[in-house]
């Protein structure tokens, strides 16, 4: 009825202004010295341009999916033992700042190392992913 048609490369430019978006955000809550909020942030920007490359490969809406490995997979990506092994890091960060546990270990263990190291890594991943579109 007034369902828009589906369009790939509005849907694929949406995505990937969204990651861009996500990934800004998690260099501004790096620099509050929000360090849990500033992984999870990129989680998402890793999350959104897998959705890009999904809908851009697959031609069809991205499917619901937090978990970046599966994601990836269903985009079509060829993944080796250490990509594997870094998207299931990001992945965590999504789960561990949205139900920290009731020690907080994982705010705890957010150092300003800790967290410029992984978000590094999260950006290097972010580019790969990039460089996989059209």
């Amino acid at each position: 009825m007034g369902e828009d048609k589906f369009n790939a490369e509005k849907l694929i430019k949406y995505w990937l202004i969204e990651a861009e978006e996500a990934l800004q955000i998690a260099d501004h809550l790096l620099e509050k010295k929000d360090f849990s909020y500033a992984l999870f942030f990129g989680h998402l920007a890793i999350e959104k341009i897998l959705k890009a490359l999904y809908v851009s490969r697959q031609g069809k809406h991205a499917p619901p999916l937090h978990n970046l490995v599966r994601l990836a997979k269903e985009a079509g990506l060829e993944l080796d033992k250490n990509k594997i092994d870094r998207l299931i890091n990001i992945t965590a960060f999504n789960i561990e700042a949205r139900y920290p546990d009731l020690k907080r270990s994982f705010r705890k263990k957010c150092t300003p190392e800790f967290t410029n190291q992984q978000l590094d890594s999260t950006k290097e991943i972010f580019q790969w992913v990039r460089s996989q579109l059209p």
